[in-house]
């Protein structure tokens, strides 16, 4: 299934993708898509469904995040090891763990912010985990027991607020507008090999990224495993996984950086495409 939220921000409404690429109204089924509803029981509840019994939604509606009720964003850093050379940074012994704020998180083509001041603000296309049933101490072994599906992140990052302001990366990544996520949560009976999956970015019609989950240094059943070990996974809850290179901060001979005015395109195989314009902080 390919589930989904849509209408204006703050008054979502739950819908899945029907197999002509029209939206049906899940509402009267399911008052969101979060918690108990991203449960195995959950989601086998809205595969039982025949999307011609549900209502049609008319016109082309905003899109939300595809679920909400998340605690945590989780990121994890340099997680592709093109990714890790291209910006000259050894390979990572363990995940490098961080944390976006959920104020970051926003549809997958709502308008990317610049923060006042960047010159250094950059695109990230990710593999993102969401989470369906608590995760906790988890073994490798049992991790994919634990998602709902996947979807499309784009992991905006300002990279000097995240390498030259000192502390942590949080900063330069929680950014308002910085987590677009969507266009909608494919569940992971769809995707039965998430280590085998093309994704790319472009920006103003240009290729920028173009790899594949293949060159994760931890894949999704390390990453949940790990992260389980000291942040509790909970319904809803959502993990970028990392980058393959293309970014801009490793472009040569200098890096290259977004403008106001730009558009971002990015997408994975099998989980869509999202499409952002960027604009200047008010």
């Amino acid at each position: 299934m390919k589930l989904l939220r849509y209408g204006p921000p703050g008054q979502e409404k739950p819908g899945l993708l029907d197999a002509e690429g029209g939206i049906r109204d899940l509402s009267g089924v399911v008052a969101d898509l979060a918690g108990e509803a991203l449960s195995p029981a959950g989601l086998a509840k809205l595969a039982a469904l025949d999307p011609a019994t549900l209502p049609t939604v008319s016109g082309n509606p905003r899109l939300g995040p595809p679920v909400t009720g998340m605690r945590n964003l989780v990121c994890i850093g340099l997680n592709y090891a093109d990714h890790a050379a291209e910006t000259g940074s050894p390979i990572p012994k363990e995940p490098i763990v961080f944390l976006k704020s959920l104020n970051a998180l926003q549809g997958p083509n709502d308008d990317v912010v610049i923060p006042r001041g960047s010159v250094k603000t950059d695109w990230e296309v990710e593999l993102a985990i969401i989470i369906g049933t608590r995760a906790k101490y988890v073994s490798e072994e049992n991790a994919l027991d634990h998602v709902a599906g996947y979807a499309v992140g784009n992991d905006v990052s300002e990279r000097e607020w995240q390498a030259e302001r000192g502390g942590t990366w949080d900063k330069g990544k929680g950014f308002d507008t910085f987590g677009p996520l969507g266009p909608w949560l494919v569940t992971k009976d769809e995707v039965p090999d998430p280590q085998n999956l093309a994704m790319f970015c472009d920006v103003d019609g240009v290729r920028q990224q173009d790899g594949s989950t293949r060159t994760m240094i931890f894949g999704v059943k390390q990453l949940i495993a790990y992260v389980s070990q000291c942040i509790t996974l909970n319904p809803g809850d959502v993990i970028f996984t990392g980058t393959p290179p293309g970014v801009g901060l490793g472009k040569k001979p200098a890096p290259v950086f977004l403008k106001a005015g730009q558009v971002m395109t990015l997408g994975i195989a099998g989980l869509g495409e999202q499409k952002q314009n960027v604009v200047a902080s008010s």
